[in-house]
């Protein structure tokens, strides 16, 4: 089914007259409207009500988007912060901005207010490994008030002396103190939390040059607090890795709650917390896989939808079309229930933000 695409304002049409949005492809009902063009366009966090905070990896940028007269497109944009090391995890809590880049995460205070533009941020920590090698983080607030963030692997494979590196983390923002909420994950850029049990949920990249179909990338689940998920001995559940596997018994790490298959990159996930889309409740998840990068043959760039309820978790395409044949016009990264129960879906490749919405 096509896609129905909206121009909105004189900027936002031009851009996205130059997108091929009718190759997108969603169920019936959906539209979908650009509504934003940062450039590099990574994670999102809401602010108030008419803001959107994005980050990017490119030119150490951090966007701050305003919709102004609430028709849902983001009129004003301003470069917030610049000049970081990839700065690519946003999250906002009480009118604060926090912002994580490769060796440290800053703080914005005020950040809706802000007008001496750019800022630079209060330094909250900054120990923190300085590796650019999966060094991109994803960031936000768990429901106990802690910053969760990832650290991917420096490397394809390897084990690391900091046992921090391919991990999840948690810091406290009063005192600094760390602590590793999950083990041996090679390289998650997306997490959330299911907003009625709290269960941690996350994305993996899995390993490369096992060739086309080796291994899954993952969606886990987390069931205790320091579990490891297997990287680098064991991929996917069931795959032993050639350099270092060491007689390590599958079952003593989680298999993935759903393999997504090889290469796809899955990155930004949200649990449907809106009102708005049909048959989508509280337990349905929505995945960017990125898409892959040294496949013979593409896959990935896509969202699918998950549904969590049933067992075991059964997924489906919800949007593709950014793929044509061996030719990608545009790449998901994030995905967020925006408050009037759309969806919103960062695009870094063709650099815009598209809202998702539904109509009977």
């Amino acid at each position: 089914m096509r896609a129905l695409f909206l121009l909105a304002g004189l900027c936002i049409s031009s851009i996205t007259q130059a997108l091929p949005l009718e190759r997108l492809n969603l169920p019936d009902g959906y539209s979908i409207a650009v509504v934003a063009q940062p450039d590099n366009a990574r994670q999102m966090a809401l602010g108030e009500p008419g803001t959107l905070y994005v980050g990017s990896r490119r030119e150490g940028k951090v966007y701050r988007l305003k919709d102004s007269d609430g028709d849902g497109i983001y009129e004003q944009q301003q470069t917030l912060m610049r000049r970081l090391n990839m700065p690519t995890g946003v999250a906002y809590r009480d009118g604060t901005l926090y912002v994580a880049a490769v060796n440290r995460i800053l703080m914005v205070a005020d950040a809706e207010l802000r007008s001496d533009l750019p800022v630079k941020g209060q330094l909250l920590t900054d120990d923190l490994p300085d590796a650019n090698h999966h060094g991109w983080k994803y960031l936000k607030f768990a429901p106990d008030g802690k910053l969760y963030f990832n650290l991917g692997a420096p490397c394809n494979t390897c084990l690391s002396e900091d046992p921090r590196f391919a991990s999840i983390l948690s810091l406290d923002p009063e005192t600094g103190q760390q602590q590793i909420i999950a083990r041996g994950v090679r390289n998650s850029v997306g997490f959330t939390w299911q907003p009625e049990t709290g269960e941690f949920w996350f994305t993996d990249n899995g390993r490369d040059h096992l060739g086309d179909d080796l291994p899954d990338d993952e969606l886990n689940r987390l069931d205790k607090t320091g579990q490891h998920f297997g990287y680098p001995y064991i991929h996917a559940g069931n795959i032993p890795d050639p350099d270092y596997y060491d007689n390590q018994t599958y079952d003593q790490y989680p298999a993935p709650v759903l393999k997504l298959g090889a290469h796809v990159a899955p990155l930004g996930l949200t649990f449907y917390t809106g009102k708005q889309f049909a048959q989508t409740g509280s337990q349905h998840l929505f995945i960017a896989e990125h898409g892959s990068w040294n496949r013979s043959k593409k896959v990935g760039y896509r969202i699918i939808r998950v549904d969590t309820s049933l067992t075991p978790v059964k997924s489906e395409v919800f949007i593709d079309g950014w793929l044509t044949g061996e030719k990608a016009w545009g790449r998901p990264v994030d995905v967020v229930t925006d408050r009037d129960g759309s969806l919103l879906i960062s695009d870094d490749k063709a650099g815009v933000i598209y809202r998702i919405s539904y109509k009977e």
